[in-house]
């Protein structure tokens, strides 16, 4: 079977991809086990080394360009794990980029699945930015989307396109919105929660981290370890889990920035936790306020999506996986 994950540059995508390339196997449309003959990575650039496997396939483009989408995405593709996008802070500050690619990527991508021999299975990463406004203190299935931000429109935009298109018979798709994923490796990007993973990763590494939010700012996360597992468990899910709610709040931990610094002083040393410098960013804290911190997610959990066990193992996992 064919598969293609598009932001298969990025970290969540290539762990995605590596973790299918030791799957070896996929669910087809059909809900049997298929091998995986072909693995397509489209991203605007992909990681120094690649892991040389006969069954990767890695373009480089740009996934609001018709063109490639349709290189991209052929008629015996059989799933798609669509992660590509502008992220949130990059998305506010140039509107027209983050409607082209959250937007008319996501739409040029639907449509051209259309045109596949079976309908393809899909799993579209959204973002808990769906929410925002006035919002009870803990969410829980049944809260409204309402994004404060072009970013949380975008992803919210996507959501619909994918359950229409699953509505019509033309796919068969899922939405997860995504809590914050931490810890991140490499570089901080241009996304809001961009921090979270920063203040964590930074000091292990032996650097100053400046945190533009205050000590109290809660989160929502996840690990990268359980969002991978997350995407490849939803697409192995069948129609029948789904019914009509095709869209998901994914599991995560609530936890307060103060409470992730205090984390790393308890694994790694109070030495550590001091790399960690308060420097307000108004900007960011005015998109992070918008974002809910606590949710219940019984549907979730009821489905087999898991969390993690709290945020001491995931900076244990991260020195882990990292070397660190």
């Amino acid at each position: 079977m064919r598969i293609v994950i598009t932001g298969g540059g990025g970290f969540l995508g290539f762990k995605l991809a590596k973790a299918l390339l030791a799957r070896g196997e996929l669910a087809a449309a059909d809900g049997r086990a298929s091998k995986i003959s072909r693995l397509v990575l489209l991203d605007g650039a992909f990681p120094a080394e690649l892991p040389p496997d006969p069954r990767l396939e890695v373009v480089t483009g740009d996934v609001s360009d018709a063109a490639t989408v349709a290189r991209v995405v052929t008629p015996d593709t059989a799933s798609l794990f669509h992660l590509a996008a502008v992220v949130s802070g990059a998305a506010e500050a140039d509107f027209d980029l983050g409607l082209r690619v959250n937007f008319q990527g996501t739409r040029l991508l639907v449509e051209q699945l259309r045109g596949c021999a079976a309908p393809p299975r899909v799993v579209f990463a959204s973002s808990v930015a769906a929410f925002g406004g006035e919002l009870p203190a803990v969410l829980d299935d049944s809260t409204l989307a309402n994004p404060q931000t072009s970013y949380g429109t975008q992803k919210v935009i996507g959501e619909y396109l994918i359950s229409d298109y699953s509505r019509k018979g033309f796919i068969q798709g899922c939405s997860l919105r995504l809590p914050t994923i931490v810890v991140r490796p490499g570089k901080p990007n241009a996304a809001a929660s961009s921090f979270a993973s920063g203040i964590l990763r930074e000091p292990l590494n032996g650097v100053v981290a400046d945190c533009p939010v205050a000590p109290e700012t809660g989160v929502w996360l996840l690990s990268p370890k359980r969002v991978t597992e997350a995407f490849i468990h939803a697409h192995e899910l069948p129609a029948a889990a789904w019914g009509t709610r095709r869209v998901l709040n994914l599991p995560g931990i609530t936890v307060s920035v103060a409470d992730m610094i205090a984390a790393m002083g308890r694994v790694a040393g109070e030495a550590v936790a001091a790399r960690v410098r308060w420097t307000r960013d108004e900007r960011i804290r005015a998109i992070v306020r918008t974002w809910p911190a606590r949710f219940e997610t019984p549907r979730a959990q009821s489905l087999g999506f898991k969390h993690d066990p709290d945020i001491e193992t995931v900076i244990r996992d991260y020195i882990a996986d990292e070397g660190v």
